[in-house]
Parts: C-alpha cells; structure tokens; sequence
C-alpha cells in the first residue's frame, strides 16, 4: 500500500512529474484528508484537465454532467458509463494530477459498481464519487423531491467499491442527496453515518440552496467524523474562509470550465457570423501554438527526430 503521508501535489509542482498510479492514489487520498482546504476543478476532456492542472489546481473533478454536456447529452445517465470512462482515461493519460470521477449512482447495483471501479483502477483514476439516488439520475438541480435509494442498498455499493480497488488509498467518496431532495438534516446525518461505518473515505454533503448555511450547519453537527466535501455551484458567493472555518475538507468546482467555454464559443462564433470574418477575434483567442503546446506536438516531434525512417 502507497504511504498515506505523501504530500499533496499542486504544492510542489516538481512531484508532479510522471506520478505513476499508485502516486496518484496516494495524492489524492492525501489532499481529501489534510486540514488544509483543497480546491478541485472540472474538466471534460483532456484539453480542459491539462488547463486546470497548469493553472495550479491539484487534483481534477471529472464532471459527469460536463462530460455529458460535451457530447451534446442530458445529465441522465444518457452517457454510458463506458463513454465516460473512455473520456477519464484521456484526461488520466493527459495530466500527473489525480483524477476523482464522478460515478453518479455507479450506473447499476453493486455489480456495476465492482466492475466500474476496477476499470478505473486499470484506467489510471485515483477516486470515485457515488451518489445515493435512484439510477437512472437526474441533475441535482432539476426537479424537487429526487427519489433517493435506501441507505442500505447504497451502502453494498460503497463496500463493493472499496473491496474492488485496486489500490489501498483509491477513495471513494459518498454523495447524499439528501438535503437537495428535501429529507432533511437528520436525515443526511443518518445517512452519512451509515455511509462512513461502509467504507466512505468522505462525505460530500450537496445543497442547492443559494446559501452555504445548511451544509455549514451539517458540518457543525458532523464533528470532522471524516473528510467533508461540497459543491458550491448554487452558493457560489460563499468566501472560503466560510469553508475554512467549519473545517470543510475539499471544494469541488464542478461546471465552471464547460459553461465558462459555452459563454466564449457563442461569442466567437456570433463576431464571426456578423462580421464574416475572423479578423475581430484572432486577437483574442488562443494561438495554434498553444494549441500545439497543450496537445503535446513538440513531444510529437521530438518522437519524429528520434524514430522516423
């Protein structure tokens, strides 16, 4: 087993360099543990993954409703699972920080579960995140009332997954829904307890209140029994200190990139349909030679030079 003490990566930028899986594992099980506060970004492909990681974020959130966005799918599980591992795996190849996946419910029983986390382990992903409703999901936000699955069920899920790694430190993260579905404060406590006595090296607690109060509220009553993890997409005005202060452990910023592109695709596309030309906008987009650096053509070409006839 990886030693659980290894630094955290994104605070030494040298450690990063060719981190093999087991280092991955070992990396983000670190950064989910420390008490210092950790910030993780999404991404949604490799070209996405590798922006995050040089722009200092140490580990990265493989989104699955901006995986599914990407390819034009509602958040429904409309995107097998395969479709978004096959994605995972180029940001895993693509990028020497750790990965955690989103699983949404684990795509089935504990069956699914037991295989999906098994070929993450063969895929280079460090972590995954289930969450406790019914499969086939619906986003967080749509709706009201979500139907979650009984606790125990969620519960074969989360040891089938921690039985399955490949790893000692893999982490695997247990999302409660419980509070966006309007069960309640005992209820996500419940639940949670139930999830951490199966196996669940962290709790991410989600609200979609505009407010972070309830999920500070929460955390307040959890006691740090385990790592606490939030997605504040919907109290995005919350300052980190505020998650300092109630002793959150990770902050997952789960959609910004995939919408932050949709806003500047619709702009570059509308300067050029108006003014039929591109002339507006070279100036302002990024050149083909970024676009070289971030797909790796000099080491393209450096393999040229070394092995073509």
């Amino acid at each position: 087993m990886a030693d659980e003490s290894v630094e955290a990566p994104g605070r030494n930028r040298d450690k990063r360099e060719n981190m093999d899986y087991r280092s991955k594992c070992a990396a983000l099980k670190a950064l989910v543990l420390d008490r210092e506060l950790t910030f993780v970004m999404e991404a949604h492909n490799a070209l996405s993954a590798k922006i995050a990681e040089e722009c200092g974020f140490p580990a990265i959130w493989a989104s699955g409703l901006s995986i599914s966005a990407s390819m034009g799918l509602a958040d429904r599980n409309h995107a097998s699972w395969t479709q978004v591992l096959d994605v995972s795996e180029f940001m895993a190849d693509h990028v020497n920080v750790p990965i955690l996946i989103d699983g949404d419910t684990g795509f089935g029983n504990y069956q699914n579960v037991i295989r999906l986390t098994r070929k993450l382990g063969q895929k280079g992903i460090a972590g995954l995140c289930l969450e406790d409703k019914v499969f086939p999901k619906l986003n967080s936000f749509l709706g009201e009332s979500q139907a979650l699955t009984p606790a125990e069920d969620f519960c074969s899920k989360l040891r089938a997954a921690k039985d399955a790694q490949l790893d000692g430190n893999f982490v695997v993260v247990a999302r409660t829904e419980a509070l966006v579905s309007g069960l309640g404060m005992n209820e996500a406590l419940e639940r949670a307890h139930k999830y951490l006595e199966a196996g669940a090296d962290a709790i991410l607690i989600h609200s979609k209140n505009s407010t972070s109060d309830e999920v500070v509220e929460f955390a307040r009553l959890w006691e740090s029994r385990c790592p606490l993890v939030v997605v504040p997409t919907k109290y995005y005005r919350t300052p980190a200190s505020v998650f300092r202060s109630a002793r959150i452990s990770c902050v997952i910023w789960a959609n910004q990139n995939l919408r932050s592109a949709i806003s500047a695709m619709r702009r570059t596309s509308e300067r050029i349909m108006r003014t039929e030309s591109i002339m507006e906008v070279e100036d302002e987009i990024a050149s083909l030679e970024e676009v070289f650096r971030l797909t790796g053509e000099m080491q393209a070409q450096e393999a040229d030079r070394r092995y073509a006839t």
